[in-house]
């Protein structure tokens, strides 16, 4: 496991510019989270540190080496895509193999190496078969076998979840969070989904419009974001934000509470208003309100409570957990 640094990195394509100076460092074993929405250059970052994109200027450092002119094969990483990019011919051993192959690995070594591989990832019982009669979680067990085999310094993930459904993501960030725990490796990941990146990263970075908007765990980007941009992005739902007058009041420019950190009561409040719409989810209810004074807020309450739309409440904010900028 290694250590990655960037230094003032950037990217221009013609006369725009869409990495505008990044510094960053990603501390050996750590798993980091790029995330933000689409076209903050999360991607072209990951790009950019693996060799496929070269930048405009600025270094890259792995290992302590600077790695910023290198080739992708001399930098000691291994990625995996959002695609798979299996090879439909080959079996699962034969694909996971592939690289140690093509670098013309002793074949006992490279049996060795896929079986331990294969153990790992439990994909064991599939070493024989083709990718077509895999499910999509197995697929992309063999495109991450096939980056752990080559003992790569980082890993580097390019959505590698958006493919499948909501349950097999769900089982998959519990898969990859195992394995970064077995094998205490770098693992920098990119994601546009704040959940993957709030329930997998040991730190993220939010980006937006090609710069860094905090660096953090993510307890530290939920409790105090540092900009009204990342208070609005991290957490489901997101946070209630607010300028004007009721920001006025609290002395700063924008005013932030998170829908969990709201009081809900029928007979009383700071803030009057009436249920617009209930999403149900089981133990929780998310409340959409129409505030008198504020407009609309997002409010989340326990399952077991009974709402109407039309129904007049009046919303109190946790004042201990109020956001200010």
């Amino acid at each position: 496991m290694s250590k990655v640094a960037l230094k003032d990195l950037r990217k221009s394509f013609g006369a725009v510019e869409v990495i505008k100076g990044i510094d960053l460092t990603v501390e050996a074993g750590e798993f980091c989270v790029f995330v933000g929405p689409s076209g903050c250059g999360k991607s072209t970052l990951l790009r950019m540190i693996s060799g496929l994109e070269e930048q405009s200027s600025g270094h890259i450092e792995i290992g302590g080496r600077d790695v910023s002119h290198k080739e992708p094969s001399e930098r000691g990483i291994a990625m995996v895509f959002q695609n798979y990019a299996l090879y439909p011919h080959l079996t699962v051993r034969e694909n996971i193999g592939f690289g140690l192959s093509l670098a013309r690995t002793p074949k006992d070594e490279i049996r060795r190496k896929v079986d331990k591989v294969a153990e790992t990832l439990q994909l064991g019982d599939y070493l024989d078969r083709k990718p077509k009669a895999l499910s999509g979680g197995q697929r992309q067990r063999v495109a991450i076998g096939r980056a752990i085999v080559r003992d790569p310094e980082v890993f580097l993930f390019d959505e590698p979840l958006s493919n499948l459904d909501a349950a097999l993501r769900s089982q998959m960030r519990i898969e990859l969070t195992d394995l970064h725990a077995r094998l205490g490796a770098t693992m920098i990941y990119v994601t546009h989904d704040q959940v993957e990146a709030m329930t997998m990263a040991d730190k993220i970075v939010v980006l937006n419009g090609g710069r860094i908007e905090q660096v953090g765990t993510p307890m530290e980007l939920y409790d105090t974001p540092a900009t009204p941009f990342v208070a609005g992005f991290i957490g489901s739902p997101r946070m209630n934000l607010y300028e004007g007058r009721v920001a006025r009041e609290r002395g700063c420019t924008t005013y932030g509470i998170r829908p969990e950190h709201l009081h809900i009561s029928e007979t009383e409040g700071t803030w009057k208003g009436q249920v617009r719409h209930i999403e149900r989810l089981g133990a929780d209810t998310i409340l959409h309100l129409e505030m008198d004074e504020l407009g609309e807020m997002l409010a989340r309450v326990d399952g077991s409570r009974s709402f109407r739309p039309g129904q007049a409440i009046f919303a109190t904010p946790d004042e201990s957990r109020e956001v200010r900028f």
